[in-house]
């Protein structure tokens, strides 16, 4: 029976580390670009994995280690943008000061969560493309049928372009940078639950506005306090103070400032 217990602890332990090994390589790859290796795999002791993970705590403001220590597996787990903190071959528009050659821009809801009604997806998708209306010379005119520049649905899993999400957590949304075809449109795991105001799932407008920043073309930034910061705040209160100053528009809630090195420090704070 000892024997047993010990073994079953041992598998136990080992299915455990597997899974940690598998979540790291899996993340590094999907969002530091991690790749195969096809020849020596070390090099001055450092592996392509130890520089990725270097690179990702970096990145995140985490020690420097190379190693899956306890805080990079604990950042690794939160809630994100599906969109890579790097370039990568998929998302090559990033970084390139891609941007639209137009200012009047069009918008289509081609579906909506069963989470909200209607009428709150709407919503939470007027107000997160007038956070960019604020500050940019963009303006974002809603069209029922056709096809517009920021085509916008909910799906599950394989949903169409190739980036599959993966269930309940995880990978919350992404979108694409300005191009021909796919360029522009945002895309919500239908898998997390979205809200309205309500701190039981990922509030809509503060994932939707994240996204129409890469809609338009930017990156992602390094500062945890950024609207384009790929982590995810989770529970949030929304208010509605504004101020302007610094020869940009800020617009104040409260406590989360965000500020986006693109278009020159606008912030949002949210409660």
């Amino acid at each position: 029976l000892t024997v047993f217990c010990s073994l079953q602890w041992l598998l136990s332990c080992s299915c455990e580390k597997n899974n940690s090994l598998s979540l790291h390589q899996h993340y590094l790859k999907n969002f530091f670009n991690l790749t195969e290796e096809s020849g020596p795999t070390l090099r001055r002791g450092f592996s392509s994995v130890a520089k990725k993970l270097m690179e990702m705590q970096k990145f995140f403001g985490l020690k420097i280690t190379g190693t899956l220590d306890a805080d990079t597996l604990t950042m690794m787990k939160k809630p994100r943008c599906g969109v890579p903190d790097v370039d990568v071959a998929q998302f090559t528009t990033f970084g390139n000061n891609l941007k639209w050659e137009k200012n009047d821009l069009t918008y289509r809801i081609e579906n909506y969560t069963p989470d909200m009604s209607t009428a709150e997806v709407d919503d939470s998708i007027e107000k997160a493309l007038g956070v960019w209306a604020k500050v940019t010379p963009l303006t974002f005119t809603r069209i029922y049928s056709g096809t517009a520049d920021i085509m916008i649905s909910f799906g599950r899993r394989a949903h169409g372009d190739f980036y599959p999400f993966d269930g309940p957590d995880g990978t919350l949304a992404h979108a694409f940078a300005p191009s021909p075809g796919i360029g522009g449109d945002a895309h919500f795991d239908d898998d997390e639950t979205f809200t309205f105001r309500s701190t039981a799932g990922y509030v809509l407008f503060m994932v939707a506005a994240h996204e129409f920043g890469h809609s338009l073309g930017l990156s992602h930034s390094k500062d945890p306090g950024a609207l384009m910061y790929p982590k995810m705040v989770h529970q949030i209160k929304l208010c509605c103070n504004k101020s302007v100053g610094s020869g940009c528009k800020h617009i104040f809630a409260c406590k989360l400032k965000f500020s986006i090195s693109s278009l020159q420090h606008i912030k949002i704070c949210i409660e």
